[in-house]
């Protein structure tokens, strides 16, 4: 990759931190990224579909960005930026309709290059019994080398990493906010603990506050980076539900942790395992799916 390829590319994406295909329009007839912002305001606004005014203020804003020596920058704050073409962007999220142009990363890189990786999430309202169902589903995936992903949010999330961690496995975080605004703040020891041991990644620059419609997009990472999806507690209408979205589209594999059948949060896992989820109690369970690979018991 070219230096001045990627200080264009990251200039861009400081500016106008959208997935790839939004950046695709402007790379059509300019793959280097070198003459779009010639292009008059009228022009960018059709190829973007945006208003005229925030076109110029695009052209405005990407001049001066252009300033800033985002490599040395990222540097000094322990940030990697891996764009779509680095070597260790993660192959799998090509497949989404709208890929991260750039993926911003804190931790242990090599975890990336581990392609057996399962999400584990829920409901941040969990309770007790998504930590219990995690404590036997957790040490037979981190004893057998899977990477724990899940998003750093309250409830399942958090304690999805904390067990991996227990258990002495790898865990990647997939955050909906940039590096100086960790979110949420009760997390902000594990996310530290994370970042230094472990991987945390953000499609979004580092400036980036944790605004709500970020979350969504989050979970499609979560989904993309994943082979399975394990969800143990979620509600029908959820958030952890839109995460089994994106992965059914991708033709991941789904399991569902049985509830009890008075508790709301036993909704959603119900929902996905009379869909055809798998029901599982078990990491063992979950390993069966993936005969290819040699289980350690």
């Amino acid at each position: 990759m070219k230096n001045d390829f990627l200080q264009r590319l990251l200039a861009l994406h400081y500016v106008y931190p959208k997935p790839l295909n939004k950046l695709h329009l402007l790379m059509q007839d300019d793959l280097q990224l070198e003459r779009w912002h010639e292009l008059s305001a009228q022009q960018l606004s059709y190829k973007l579909s945006i208003s005229s005014a925030s076109a110029n203020r695009l052209k405005t804003a990407y001049a001066e960005s252009l300033q800033i020596p985002f490599k040395d920058v990222y540097f000094k704050h322990k940030i990697t930026p891996i764009p779509y073409i680095h070597p260790l962007y993660p192959e799998s999220l090509l497949e989404l309709i709208d890929p991260p142009a750039v993926l911003y990363a804190k931790g242990n890189m090599g975890l990336l290059e581990n392609q057996n990786r399962i999400a584990i999430i829920g409901s941040r309202k969990a309770s007790i019994y998504s930590r219990n169902a995690m404590e036997l589903i957790i040490p037979p995936l981190v004893k057998n080398d899977f990477i724990v992903v899940s998003g750093l949010a309250k409830g399942a999330d958090a304690m999805a990493h904390q067990i991996a961690i227990e258990f002495g496995g790898s865990t990647i975080a997939v955050t909906g906010s940039g590096f100086l605004h960790p979110y949420p703040k009760e997390n902000k020891e594990l996310h530290n603990i994370i970042e230094e041991n472990h991987l945390v990644v953000t499609e979004y620059p580092p400036y980036m506050l944790p605004k709500r419609w970020n979350f969504p997009m989050r979970n499609r990472i979560i989904s993309g980076l994943s082979r399975g999806i394990v969800v143990t507690e979620a509600q029908l209408k959820s958030g952890t539900l839109s995460t089994i979205e994106h992965a059914l589209e991708h033709g991941k594999d789904i399991f569902a942790v049985p509830g009890n059948i008075l508790s709301p949060l036993s909704e959603g896992p119900h929902k996905l395992i009379a869909e055809g989820a798998k029901p599982i109690w078990s990491g063992w369970q979950v390993l069966e799916e993936y005969s290819e690979i040699s289980v350690e018991k």
